[in-house]
């Protein structure tokens, strides 16, 4: 069965970047006062929900849940690292997003909500946030989990000796005040868009941490957390178990075991799927359109079709000679037919974009007139930029170089290695010389992404729920271990990106990021190329899956599976 999701749900909501892949914070939004009223952004107060004992269990098309049973899934890379505030990749994040515990988050509707905090208050029309932790939460130890904490790991994102590249929302707090033992108060200079967002970070263990070396602590490869699972075993490119907590606040998972198995090639992954050794994947379009049709699949699994939170790019090096030109890289999106592209790699199921935005939300510019595909202007453009074929030879050349370069991706990703094939092909008709080169997912971040050592890279990355991307586009992101990853750096931009994150007013951030995707279509210092369909599978047997705006996840610890369906069964 298919099933198609309504999911444009940022039309009332705001949108955010993390390193998606690739990456980062699984999740993230806007201050509470966003929508309300002038006369009602004074203060805010947001209660918990109820305890676990006073939850009401969701009401199951089928019977009542059971606990037991294992939840098989399908991953195209190995994680990095199991402490979050140092990696990047989706996976870890998403691995994280169930062992660790934050004072907010969003619920399925992407509205935010307490979570190990018992209420916030947003006061002094953003400026100040008070917020109450619940008394409740443990972590796995049995240690308690408590606002000294939440002091512990802002702090240790404020230390410049701390690798992470997300200290930036830590660092535009002006004070931290420890209240008691379980309130915290912070306070900014001016209102900051995304302060609820920082909010949403993992909270790390102060007693397993503190006065130690985080980047070398046992805790990256055995990670302890409060959440709704607990780490089990990782066994380093083959798999990843996670078993349901009896202790969470909230109430024990009804799904005992969640094991991620690392399958690096998506046909792999499909046949395994298909051989019933796998619960749940992404499929792929040819998979979802062709591949998952007929008895064998109808009434056995379930499809979802949704326009997902992310997109793809092929971004550039902009340290490298041939691309700082930004006539050149007009000239390579002229050369790229991106609906070529949606329709030989995605098989229809994606949309063109020309900025880092979904396209259909609020924060969309739909005025920007995009870069029409033409091979002869672009070809044109290369010229009056110096690059001419002066010897015949077919290829363009400046000073006596050629213009050669080499697409990066990731081993693995079929999608992202057919977009490289096709735009190969394209900017060879305009006289360019592309290589490919992929290689394995760990390795591509840690020694080429994260170092810069490459030209061009086909990637993508998550479009989530506040529109500020300044960690990906701040000129002071393009440094070592920031998200500039092209070191991409314009001062007019970094102004409205400030601007834009300063200002709870939905008006005035629309203005500014319409500014910000008018400076990035100019200077194109990615191409950028479409936003794909999110294709889910997911067995039958596995009950209580609630699709929502926020995707078919948000709900995985209620999600259950029959004991007569099982298996697997895991011993306790």
């Amino acid at each position: 069965m298919t099933r198609t999701l309504n999911v444009d749900v940022l039309r009332n909501g705001i949108v955010m970047f993390s390193l998606g892949i690739f990456l980062l914070l699984a999740g993230c939004g806007d201050s509470a006062t966003q929508e309300k009223p002038a006369e009602e952004k004074q203060k805010t107060t947001v209660e918990a929900a109820p305890a676990a004992e006073e939850k009401k269990v969701e009401k199951f098309p089928v019977s009542k849940p059971e606990y037991g049973g294992r939840l098989i899934l399908g991953t195209i890379g190995d994680f990095a690292n199991m402490i979050p505030i140092l990696t990047a990749d989706a996976g870890s994040h998403d691995i994280a997003s169930y062992i660790y515990v934050a004072p907010l988050r969003y619920n399925k509707d992407l509205e935010v909500e307490p979570w190990a905090a018992e209420r916030y208050d947003v006061q002094d029309d953003g400026k100040r946030i008070r917020i109450v932790m619940r008394k409740d939460v443990k972590w796995e130890d049995g240690e308690p989990l408590t606002a000294r904490d939440v002091e512990f790991t802002y702090k240790l994102m404020i230390d410049p000796k701390t690798p992470t590249p997300y200290a930036d929302d830590y660092l535009q707090i002006k004070k931290f005040t420890l209240v008691d033992d379980y309130t915290f108060e912070v306070e900014y200079d001016t209102p900051f868009a995304r302060s609820l967002i920082t909010w949403m970070h993992d909270i790390l263990p102060r007693h397993l941490l503190e006065g130690k070396d985080v980047v070398s602590s046992p805790l990256t490869e055995k990670p302890v957390g409060a959440g709704p699972y607990r780490f089990k075993e990782w066994e380093r490119g083959s798999k990843l178990v996670l078993g349901a907590s009896d202790t969470y606040f909230l109430g024990k998972p009804y799904i005992s075991e969640i094991v991620y198995r690392v399958i690096p090639d998506l046909s792999t992954m499909f046949l395994e799927l298909k051989a019933g050794k796998l619960d749940m994947m992404n499929l792929t379009p040819q998979q979802y359109l062709f591949q998952t049709k007929g008895a064998d699949w109808d009434g056995k699994y379930n499809k979802f079709r949704y326009l997902s939170f992310g997109y793809a790019y092929l971004g550039y090096n902009l340290e490298e000679a041939r691309f700082k030109d930004k006539k050149v890289r007009q000239a390579l999106t002229t050369a790229i037919d991106r609906q070529g592209l949606i329709k030989g790699v995605l098989l229809g199921q994606g949309e063109p974009t020309v900025g880092p935005y979904k396209p259909g939300t609020w924060v969309y510019n739909d005025t920007i007139e995009d870069y029409p595909y033409d091979p002869a202007k672009a070809r044109q453009m290369l010229a009056e930029a110096g690059w001419t074929d002066t010897n015949g030879d077919g290829v363009i050349d400046k000073d006596g170089q050629p213009f050669e370069f080499t697409i990066l991706t990731n081993q693995g990703n079929e999608q992202r290695i057919k977009t490289a094939t096709i735009i190969q092909s394209m900017l060879r008709d305009v006289g360019i010389v592309v290589k490919i080169r992929t290689v394995e997912w760990a390795a591509f971040l840690k020694e080429f992404v994260e170092k810069g050592r490459f030209d061009a890279l086909i990637l993508g990355w998550n479009i989530l729920q506040d529109p500020d991307i300044a960690q990906v586009w701040h000129s002071s992101q393009a440094r070592p271990g920031g998200l500039n990853h092209g070191k991409y750096r314009n001062s007019e931009l970094d102004a409205l990106l400030d601007k834009g994150r300063t200002t709870l007013d939905r008006a005035a951030r629309k203005e500014a990021y319409d500014g910000v995707q008018r400076i990035l279509h100019e200077d194109q210092p990615y191409s950028f190329l479409y936003v794909p369909y999110s294709l889910p599978i997911v067995h039958g047997r596995i009950k209580g899956i609630d699709p929502a705006p926020a995707g078919i996840t948000h709900n995985i610890d209620r999600w259950w599976i029959p004991k007569s369906e099982r298996l697997y069964e895991v011993a306790n």
